[in-house]
């Protein structure tokens, strides 16, 4: 799960660190998924179709890639830490289009703290993860440890859900790899340096046996991020050097070893400018036999965005990322893949919470309080929360910035708010800042709030201050927030409103969006409404759209 652009020894001390604390050893990275992993020879040059593709092909956050097909469709999984529900199944049928169809974790009940009852799980929760699928019974299987403590196997039938937990697994399989091998047996490759294989039972639901497979010599440092591959007859585990480079181990004598370690990239320069180096992700085969890398890149402040690369092999099994001019193509030919039956679900445009569940586009700041909120006639978000602290309010419901500029434009009604209650639409993470409403004395005033912020042990350090504002008039409102997240330095965030939905007026100045990577997740938008008095206030927002440029 683990990235550590530009510092990576800082990055894994401070998981050694959280390691320490846990008792168990540091480093977290996504498994990987197979469809199932077991797959058919390598094959040279991959088949091209006409056109070009443009990286990232997903320029949203989702990192820790985990990349499989079934037939003629491509899954991925992604890391969530924090936000509910947990582990993103994307879905895809030629691995440029992508869509959101559904989440392998309904609700993170891994502890009070997930649920900001207590305690907050900010930074932990869904690292990274494994996606698999076993053709014996027609199953995706996700798989991932949480807290260092245990690992959480979730089953379902179709990608986009319903999922349910399987089994629990006493062994934290950290940044593990699930294999579905050929004969059907369950294997996971994981850890952090010290590299092992376990072998599951037949149901999946214990394990069988478990063996250290590699130790990772010192001059190399960290490895980590396993995905477990069988090819040719050939075991492959795929490792991260977080956050610059990927190496290979490869075993003729079965999955527990001997294995031989070569590196794939180091220090390649990506397909964003001012990002990082494309890192951390899987393996696919077409069904014409190519083979692409589906990675992510450190964009930050937005997050860590996927790029895709396609992959030739050498004579003797070794896989190898086809580069443009020495780099991570910007463009390369698109993958020759049959039409798709469908087009995706694009992850921009509006959304008017229509329907009976949320879309699969939103996830909540930790697990929400179901009794809180509603859908019908919009959305409507009732106080969850007394508190004067964004991050200590239940209820916020993100969503991720389309980069590498967006705008987010919500209609919000806001009559039925009670004194004390803050309702509106922020940039959120570790430094925060928001535009919305406050209801004081029977009056609602619109202000941009600013200074929001954590330590970096996550605690908060400031609640935010009052930086502008201005008189509102009515019961409704549309509020707007602009990011921009290309990578490379700190990025303005601005924030101003309307009352009739065409004409916007600023308010207050630019909001800095830090590109610090050690919260992981990179900024979203979110919708909040919490009580600073007493609960029993409420907003309804019946409109969302995100639109780039």
């Amino acid at each position: 799960m683990h990235m550590s652009w530009p510092w990576p020894e800082q990055s894994f001390s401070r998981r050694r660190a959280l390691a320490a604390a846990t008792g168990l050893a540091a480093g977290a990275v996504l498994p990987l998924a197979g469809a199932s992993r077991a797959a058919s020879a390598p094959v040279g040059e991959p088949a091209l179709a006409a056109g070009e593709y443009t990286n990232p092909v997903i320029w949203q956050d989702f990192a820790d890639i985990d990349v499989i097909r079934v037939g003629d469709t491509y899954y991925a999984s992604a890391s969530t830490m924090h936000y509910s529900p947990g582990a993103p199944v994307l879905r895809s049928y030629d691995l440029v289009h992508w869509e959101i169809a559904g989440h392998s974790v309904p609700v993170l009940d891994f502890g009070a703290k997930y649920d900001l009852n207590g305690a907050r799980g900010y930074v932990r929760g869904i690292w990274a993860s494994s996606l698999a699928y076993r053709p014996s019974n027609r199953t995706f299987y996700w798989l991932g440890q949480i807290d260092f403590a245990r690992t959480y196997v979730y089953t379902a039938t179709a990608a986009e859900g319903p999922w349910s937990r399987l089994t629990t697994i006493g062994t934290p399989y950290y940044d593990a790899g699930l294999l579905v091998d050929s004969d059907d047996t369950l294997y996971v490759a994981y850890g952090n340096t010290t590299i092992s294989v376990a072998q599951l039972s037949p149901d999946g639901r214990s394990q069988v046996r478990t063996q250290q497979v590699f130790t990772t010599p010192s001059s190399i440092g960290t490895l980590e991020g396993s995905r477990f591959y069988k090819i040719n007859g050939q075991y492959y585990i795929f490792l991260t050097r977080p956050a610059n480079g990927q190496y290979i181990l490869k075993s003729s004598g079965g999955p527990f070893g001997p294995y031989t370690l070569r590196q794939v990239l180091l220090d390649l320069r990506g397909p964003i400018s001012g990002g990082g180096v494309p890192h951390q992700g899987g393996l696919v085969q077409t069904q014409s036999g190519a083979w692409y890398y589906l990675a992510f890149v450190d964009a930050y402040p937005g997050g860590r965005m996927p790029a895709l690369a396609p992959v030739t092999w050498t004579s003797d099994g070794w896989p190898v990322v086809q580069t443009v001019n020495g780099a991570w193509g910007t463009t390369y030919p698109s993958p020759a893949v049959p039409a798709p039956p469908r087009q995706v679900t694009p992850m921009t445009g509006v959304d008017a919470f229509d329907g009976t569940s949320l879309k699969p586009r939103w996830e909540w700041n930790h697990n929400p309080d179901n009794t809180k909120w509603s859908l019908g006639n919009g959305l409507t978000l009732r106080t969850a929360t007394v508190t004067n602290d964004l991050y200590w309010a239940r209820n916020t419901l993100t969503h991720r910035i389309q980069g590498p500029t967006s705008t987010a434009t919500v209609q919000l009604d806001h009559s039925a708010m009670t004194d004390g209650d803050r309702a509106g639409l922020a940039l959120l993470r570790d430094s925060s800042a928001w535009i919305g409403l406050k209801r004081e004395g029977g009056t609602t005033r619109l202000v941009m709030v600013n200074g929001l912020t954590m330590d970096t042990n996550w605690n908060t350090t400031g609640t935010g201050y009052e930086a502008a504002s201005a008189p509102v008039t009515g019961t409704r409102v549309w509020l707007r927030a602009s990011a921009d997240i290309r990578p490379g330095s700190a990025r303005p965030g601005r924030f101003s409103y309307s009352t009739d939905g065409v004409t916007f007026t600023r308010l207050g100045p630019d909001f800095s969006m830090g590109n610090d990577w050690r919260f992981f997740m990179g900024y979203r938008f979110a919708l909040f409404s919490y009580a600073t008095r007493a609960l029993g206030g409420s907003v309804r927002v019946t409109r969302f759209e995100l639109a780039t440029p």
